[in-house]
């Protein structure tokens, strides 16, 4: 058999996905006939970043969850499979609050591990009982600042985009979970693997040309990452063609961590 990235049959739940990179993410998975519900806390939002997608209100749709909250997490996967059968879950929203080094509070630190780390470990735990019947893949995402440490001196100049100390060590955690959840759950034919992006700022903070030219210089290729760039490897993960690949971390770049 031949797999290919096929998603006609496959739900898969996005949380955060209408964000700047989960959009991206999202639209990849809908190209590719998947049927998307986005979770998240703004409706309007959504509404907005999609209002001109084709696939709106078909095989494109919103649900209510707030990953901070256990039991916003249990109602939204229950209503949600009330109606379909969940195939794939993408762990991709975070909050965090607090930047410095020295000067982070406590309730900072907190609040950043909670958002980054801890809401996922939420969401693996509470899909689970509906995956172990019959499998489902899930799909964490991290950042290359769970496997390296920053380079500051891109950041002398544009203080504001520095990456806070909570924020890196908890998207190590994420890979960290992804692998012992990959290993407890493979008896039930349930894949668990991360994605881990580069260098993908925002529009906002492109506007910064030097920090950007900065970003690029420290890549392989020469340029900072584009959304469209990560969207086909949650295809990929997502689909039967990554049937036999689990607890695996993806780094998607540009080459930023092999240098």
């Amino acid at each position: 058999m031949i797999y290919n990235f096929d998603l006609s049959n496959n739900t898969i739940l996005v949380t955060g996905g209408y964000g700047y990179l989960g959009k991206a993410i999202t639209e990849n998975l809908l190209f590719h006939k998947a049927r998307v519900i986005v979770l998240g806390r703004n409706k309007e939002k959504f509404k907005e970043t999609f209002k001109d997608n084709e696939f709106f209100g078909n095989t494109l749709s919103f649900h209510y969850c707030d990953v901070s909250e256990t039991q916003s997490i249990k109602s939204a996967f229950r209503d949600i499979s009330k109606d379909y059968s969940i195939s794939v879950l993408i762990n991709n929203a975070f909050y965090s609050s607090g930047q410095s080094p020295e000067n982070m509070k406590d309730d900072d630190w907190k609040n950043g591990i909670d958002g980054t780390l801890n809401s996922v470990f939420r969401a693996i735990r509470e899909i689970i009982p509906y995956f172990k019947s019959n499998g489902g893949k899930i799909i964490n995402v991290s950042s290359m600042y769970g496997v390296v440490a920053p380079e500051f001196s891109v950041y002398q100049n544009s203080p504001s985009s520095l990456n806070p100390p909570h924020y890196g060590a908890a998207k190590a955690g994420v890979i960290q979970l992804t692998k012992y959840y990959a290993s407890y759950l493979g008896q039930y034919n349930i894949n668990v693997n991360a994605v881990t992006p580069g260098p993908f700022p925002s529009d906002s903070v492109q506007k910064d040309k030097d920090f950007i030219k900065a970003l690029a210089n420290k890549t392989s290729l020469g340029r900072i990452g584009k959304p469209d760039d990560l969207g086909g490897v949650f295809t990929f993960l997502s689909s039967d063609a990554s049937n036999f690949i689990t607890g695996q971390n993806f780094i998607v770049d540009g080459g930023w961590t092999s240098k």
